[in-house]
């Protein structure tokens, strides 16, 4: 027997919801991802121009001394 078109149109609208609930649900998986990223990101680049200060002040004294001898 053929289903009616409002069985399927009711089918198609749960397919559409239980669709929409799973993109809602990895949407929100996705933007803690993107976060924990972001802050990884921000320590990493802190972290870089902390490194980067100190070679610097490295090459500054290895100058002098060099300057000095």
């Amino acid at each position: 027997m053929e289903k009616s078109n409002l069985q399927l149109l009711e089918e198609t609208i749960d397919i559409l919801i239980q669709t929409c609930k799973q993109q809602a649900d990895e949407n929100k998986i996705l933007r803690k991802k993107e976060a924990a990223l972001i802050s990884e990101n921000k320590d990493l680049r802190e972290k870089n121009q902390l490194a980067r200060t100190r070679v610097e002040s490295m090459i500054e004294r290895l100058k002098t001394m060099e300057i000095n001898s």
